[in-house]
């Protein structure tokens, strides 16, 4: 019995990693095509495996790119909330918020080309689920950013675009990295460059916000 429940652990952990393979591969192949000029054997060549074997995991290319997008939104949808901790001020949260962001960036770059992809493309297999996880998240952060506002602890500014301005200002680093690499001519963004980044945005949204005096 002992034997047997060790080799199901590890053809389950097997399973696990090779279906985690074919999710990355997956991000690479849709973040570079898109979803209309992808394929099956494009995703099987990169992640190194038949496409039977692909098929068997992932049974077509719709599938397999729903389950890339929920998981690039399920993570952004854990990591990006405006939640106050005890004795949390305004700009510790935005400081906490926009490092969190740009991590996502950073370590998730083709995730966030696939959900652009997506998005430019008028959200045809995303739209129901921003709906129902991504808006009901959004609307409570804006509240909680109005419930500032109206303590006067930073300044009247529209705060549904205060969110927009800093998903675009670091998912920026993500889908148009390019740009950045030629004009800082640089082969790839490093962490330092992502640092140098996060300090830029957060100190534009605080002086923005006036959330924190500027010396």
């Amino acid at each position: 019995m002992v034997v047997k429940k060790q080799k199901q652990t590890k053809q389950s952990i097997n399973r696990q990693e090779l279906e985690a393979r074919i999710l990355r591969s997956a991000e690479i192949v849709f973040a570079e095509k898109g979803y209309n000029g992808s394929s099956m054997e494009a995703i099987a060549a990169v992640a190194k495996i038949s496409k039977q074997n692909l098929i068997y995991y992932f049974s077509n290319k719709e599938l397999l790119y729903k389950r890339v997008l929920k998981e690039m939104l399920d993570i952004w949808i854990e990591k990006l909330s405006f939640l106050e901790k005890d004795g949390d001020t305004p700009e510790q949260v935005i400081r906490r918020y926009v490092h969190e962001k740009m991590q996502l960036s950073r370590l998730y770059p083709n995730g966030s080309k696939v959900f652009a992809h997506e998005i430019i493309s008028g959200a045809p297999m995303l739209k129901d689920y921003l709906v129902s996880h991504l808006k009901p998240q959004f609307e409570r952060d804006v509240k909680l950013v109005k419930s500032w506002i109206s303590k006067g602890l930073i300044a009247d500014i529209d705060a549904e675009h205060l969110f927009f301005t800093i998903w675009a200002a670091t998912q920026t680093y993500a889908d148009f990295s390019l740009q950045m690499e030629v004009l800082l001519v640089k082969t790839s963004l490093d962490e330092d460059d992502f640092e140098r980044a996060e300090s830029a945005v957060t100190e534009f949204v605080m002086r923005a916000l006036g959330a924190k005096k500027i010396n």
